[in-house]
């Protein structure tokens, strides 16, 4: 009963389409055509997967205070070295003062304690004085030195923190994400912008553990990206020696040709290979759907084309699609369902 209503289905398809055929006044050719064979067809296995910047870094406030300039925004493209905001330096410029003072009061004290030591050396070499007296010039001598060392320390410090209050971009790329506002409290550590670099991206999938010890990676792995229907292929492929104890998943780098013009975040899907498989298949856009019934324009010699409906398995390969049954080997197809289906022959079914 039920193979009698899909084969009513697929004629009730066949008959809608000769009178669709009949009623145009333009003539169509059946379009294209594929020859159905059976051939060795590689057998993958697909992995969700994202595009990531190689190089994306965030940005973040290694001292306190107020963001004063902010020339930046999301998407906007950046060069190397070019400032993208600035804190409140006024704290840090008085604290370069500070040190600044600092350094030459030591200076000073160490003119003054190598003055005095010179003398003491001078008077205890002439008998004037003792030699405990040399030796405790000598050690306010060294003491100025040191003195003087910690203060210049402090002055660089300082001065590398003034430096930190303008956030200057590490290389040429886009920024992907502002995490502050103008007139926000910058603290110590607190993330302020997020920068990438477009020209180099990769792929990150997560492969089920189970197979990742099937997946090949010495052959070309597909990548593809939905939103734009496209597939690229993947230069290099590496896979992270960690597997996530939650999800049972591992993660495999691929890495893309340079100018790939891919988004971070975006959505893959990977299809690494795992083995070959000798089956017949066709074109997923070969085949005709409506509802659960899967058919395809079967076209003889004479170039009549014929609406069959075909039985089928698994993907394989790229974008085909496994035939059951329906098909056999020799036979032609028409690549285009759409264009067959309106061409001036009638339809026919095959049981």
């Amino acid at each position: 009963m039920a193979r009698r209503f899909v084969i009513g289905i697929v004629t009730t398809l066949a008959v809608c389409a000769s009178v669709a055929m009949a009623s145009s006044p333009a003539v169509e050719t059946v379009g294209p055509l594929i020859d159905v064979a059976i051939r060795d067809w590689p057998v993958t296995v697909a992995a969700e997967s994202v595009v990531e910047a190689v190089r994306q870094t965030t940005l973040g406030a290694q001292v306190a205070g107020r963001i004063v300039a902010l020339d930046v925004k999301t998407g906007d493209t950046v060069r190397a070295g070019q400032v993208l905001a600035r804190i409140d330096a006024r704290t840090a410029e008085q604290a370069v003062a500070a040190s600044r003072s600092q350094v030459a009061e030591a200076q000073a004290n160490l003119g003054n304690a190598k003055r005095k030591y010179e003398r003491s050396h001078d008077l205890v070499a002439q008998k004037f004085v003792s030699q405990a007296a040399l030796d405790q010039a000598e050690a306010e001598y060294k003491a100025a030195q040191a003195q003087l060392a910690t203060v210049t320390a402090n002055e660089g410090q300082a001065t590398a923190a003034q430096s930190f209050t303008t956030i200057v971009a590490p290389y040429a790329g886009v920024i992907g994400a502002t995490h502050a506002e103008l007139g926000d409290m910058a603290q110590p550590g607190k993330a302020l912008l997020t920068i990438f670099d477009p020209r180099e991206l990769r792929i990150v999938a997560t492969v089920p553990q189970a197979a990742l010890a099937t997946i090949r990676l010495d052959v070309p792995i597909g990548v593809e990206i939905p939103a734009i229907d496209k597939t690229i292929t993947a230069t290099k492929a590496t896979v992270i020696p960690l597997v996530d104890a939650r999800t049972h998943t591992a993660r495999v780098r691929l890495d893309l040709q340079a100018g790939e013009k891919l988004l971070p975040g975006q959505f893959a899907r990977a299809h690494f290979t795992t083995g070959v498989k000798r089956a017949l298949a066709v074109p997923a856009t070969a085949l005709l759907k409506r509802g659960e019934v899967t058919a395809v324009y079967v076209v003889d010699r004479a170039g009549r084309p014929q609406l069959r409906q075909v039985r089928v398995g698994e993907s394989v390969g790229d974008r085909q699609v496994e035939i059951l049954a329906g098909l056999s080997q020799g036979e032609r197809i028409a690549a285009n369902p759409v264009r067959a289906g309106m061409a001036p022959a009638i339809a026919g079914v095959s049981r």
